[in-house]
């Protein structure tokens, strides 16, 4: 349901609206490191949820995915619940959801379908056009379409123009983004693309006020207060979200009530369409005349010093502690429904 929740008293008063599962402390395996290219944002995710959980008395059992036998260490370790703080591949696609689905051990986030569908930016967009949602045109190339006509820039020009947007389809945190302006630079932006080892998809470039929408809940969701995102660099790119003072974080976002009201109807309707479940972060832009256009959900968002959601949730009274056990709550709750 996509609906506002009815407002209600919750254990920590900070929850505004949401109530934190009685309850712990819990054993929770932290997951976290892995293999994939934001290994490092992942880790200070990780560091910033172990010390939040740490104070609040839950047992944290840090494990690096990136070890061989962390299957193992898992099964051994029996935790009541796992805390999922990997981003990208192997973490955020729905790989790891279903090792743990099959170890049935509960984990926060979103479940196998919505992971994968969320991060694989090409399907994920054609769900936004099945639901009505505007996203900017694209073209999709297979990774074995490199050099082929079918992914020359002949025909990536001739279809979308200039200025394009070329990235992975399943690498995050803006790792293999190049902006083009000009054709020369185009078969350098496919090659680094590329080179992130996934297929690539290339779109329109979209002018406009950035902003993501932060989504929380399990059978309830709600919108939290839309964040104007202003980075130092030419967009939102790697050192724009990791690097201290990379870029500034405007909430509320300096939009139209109007926009405003679209960017929130949005959001729920793309993170139900997606099978999200808990926590899901959908970055847009909007338009000079109000339009709003969506350019991708993630389905685990950063949790670092510098990330976007924990300042959503702070900015309406929400702590991390608080935060970080409504994701626990509900891995529980969907595990107990199951």
């Amino acid at each position: 349901m996509t609906d506002s929740l009815v407002p209600k008293t919750p254990t920590d008063e900070s929850a505004k609206g949401f109530a934190v599962r009685p309850g712990g402390p819990y054993r929770v395996a932290l997951l976290c490191g892995g293999t994939s290219s934001e290994r490092e944002v992942s880790l200070a995710s990780a560091a910033n949820v172990e010390s939040v959980l740490a104070s609040a008395g839950h047992t944290i059992l840090r494990i690096d995915t990136a070890a061989p036998d962390f299957i193992a260490v898992l099964q051994n370790l029996q935790p009541d619940v796992a805390f999922i703080a990997l981003h990208g591949k192997g973490g955020e696609n729905g790989e790891l959801q279903a090792v743990l689905e099959l170890l049935g051990i509960p984990f926060t986030g979103s479940g196998v379908l919505g992971s994968a569908l969320a991060m694989d930016k090409h399907r994920s967009k054609l769900v936004y056009q099945a639901v009505g949602v505007q996203t900017a045109p694209w073209l999709y190339l297979k990774a074995q379409e490199k050099g082929a006509p079918t992914a020359s820039p002949e025909r990536i020009i001739n279809e979308l123009g200039l200025p394009v947007v070329v990235k992975p389809t399943e690498d995050g945190s803006s790792v293999g983004i190049s902006i083009v302006r000009d054709s020369s630079m185009l078969p350098q932006a496919l090659d680094a693309a590329f080179a992130a080892g996934s297929d690539v998809l290339v779109e329109q470039y979209l002018n406009g006020v950035e902003i993501t929408v932060p989504v929380l809940g399990s059978t309830l969701t709600q919108a939290l207060p839309a964040i104007e995102i202003v980075p130092k660099n030419e967009f939102y790119d790697y050192e724009s979200k990791y690097a201290d003072q990379g870029s500034v974080h405007i909430i509320p976002a300096r939009i139209s009530s109007l926009a405003l009201a679209e960017a929130n109807r949005v959001a729920l309707l793309v993170h139900e369409a997606l099978g999200c479940y808990g926590v899901s972060r959908t970055d847009m832009m909007i338009g000079h005349e109000d339009e709003v256009w969506v350019i991708e959900t993630n389905t685990i968002p950063g949790m670092t010093g510098t990330s976007l959601l924990p300042d959503a949730a702070q900015h309406i009274g929400i702590s991390n502690q608080t935060l970080y056990e409504l994701f626990i709550g509900w891995a529980l709750d969907r595990a107990e429904q199951a």
